[in-house]
């Protein structure tokens, strides 16, 4: 009867082990989802502004709306309180506002050198004209 009390003693023993582990592993858990990532947050959100005020909309419309989308998912994750999601999806938002800045800064530059390389044209075309009324001029 000896061994068979102390074989429940072990195995209460070991429950109890096993109940702390399992305990002190929900503590670190609960710990690391306790932590809102409010710089992430914040960071993410200038990004999504910056896309925005940038002219996103027009020149990259796909990658802002994706930031935009996933900016509102992750609000929604901190106010619920799912931190983690939250830090996913605002980071993934940042890259998507971030891309959507580059486009569009790209889209601007491209625009502004079709415009310098049209009126370049404009002023070849007029000197050519000038050129020619003084070729005529001087014929007289």
């Amino acid at each position: 009867m000896n061994a068979l009390t102390a074989k429940k003693s072990i195995q209460k023993a070991c429950g109890l082990k096993i109940a702390a582990l399992a305990l002190g592993s929900a503590l670190v858990l609960t710990g690391c989802a306790g932590n809102p990532p409010t710089e992430q947050m914040a960071v993410t959100q200038s990004a999504v502004n910056e896309a925005v005020s940038g002219g996103g909309n027009q020149y990259a419309p796909v990658e802002t709306k994706s930031a935009q989308e996933k900016w509102t998912q992750a609000q929604t994750a901190m106010t619920q309180e799912d931190y983690e999601k939250a830090k996913k999806l605002a980071e993934q938002a940042e890259w998507d506002a971030r891309l959507a800045t580059r486009k569009t800064q790209a889209a601007k530059a491209e625009a502004a050198l079709q415009d310098a390389q049209k009126s370049i044209q404009q002023i070849r075309e007029e000197g050519m004209i000038n050129t020619q009324l003084l070729k005529k001029q001087g014929q007289q």
